[in-house]
This record gives C-alpha cells, structure tokens and sequence, in this order.
C-alpha cells in the first residue's frame, strides 16, 4: 500500500476528500457556489474549527450575526461554537476549500514535527 493518495476534483458544488483521500486527522472540502448561491442554513460544531481558503470570486458570509466580506485570497478561522453560514456568493460565483481539525489539537508545528534525512 503506497504511503500517499492522490486525486483530482471537478468543480462540483461541493466535493469531500475524508473518503477519496482517507484522512484521518482533518475533514475537507472544495465548495464552489455559482451567483447568487448560498449555504441553506446555520451551523456551529462541538469541537472542531474551521478554516476557509478562498480561492477564486467573491461572497459574504453570516458569523455570529455579523456579515463578513470574502474574496479570493482570503483565509477565515472560526471556532467552534461560533454560529456560521456562507449567505451569498457574488455575481461571478465564490470558490473555497474548508479544513475542518479539532481545536486546540496541533501539538508540533512543521519543524518541529519533521525529520530531514541526510
């Protein structure tokens, strides 16, 4: 068994990798909504944070009642139990993958994680 998985994703509305990619320590997804799209309803998590990349068009988001403008280039963290909802993509559509991890549970950082081999 090879120690990686690779794939390749459409620009389906919505595409999760926990299954297609086997993870095992983070839930992710690609999201791309057309104009005028938005997520149908609110939602916090018990333990998880999210994080938000946006990786092309423009949108707006409702975090803990307050509106949030997105657009591409732009990272987002939200904690768990603050309540979320992506409200609106813009005239040209809003694309963004989301990383879902449970708070508080990075234990090492990069260098401090790796081992270079010599």
């Amino acid at each position: 068994m090879a120690n990686f998985n690779k794939i390749s994703v459409a620009s389906d509305a919505r595409t999760e990798l926990h299954d297609k990619l086997n993870l095992t320590g983070a839930e992710i997804s690609v999201n791309n909504l057309p104009a005028g799209a938005g997520v149908p309803f609110v939602h916090y998590h018990k333990k998880n944070e999210e994080i938000y990349f946006v990786t092309a068009g423009k949108g707006t988001a409702v975090i803990d009642g307050q509106t949030v403008e997105l657009a591409a280039g732009d990272w987002l963290r939200i904690a768990p139990a603050a309540r979320r909802q992506f409200s609106a993509a813009a005239n040209e559509g809003i694309s963004f993958i989301c990383i879902q991890v449970r708070e508080n549970s990075l234990e090492e950082y990069t260098a401090d994680d790796a081992e270079v081999e010599q």
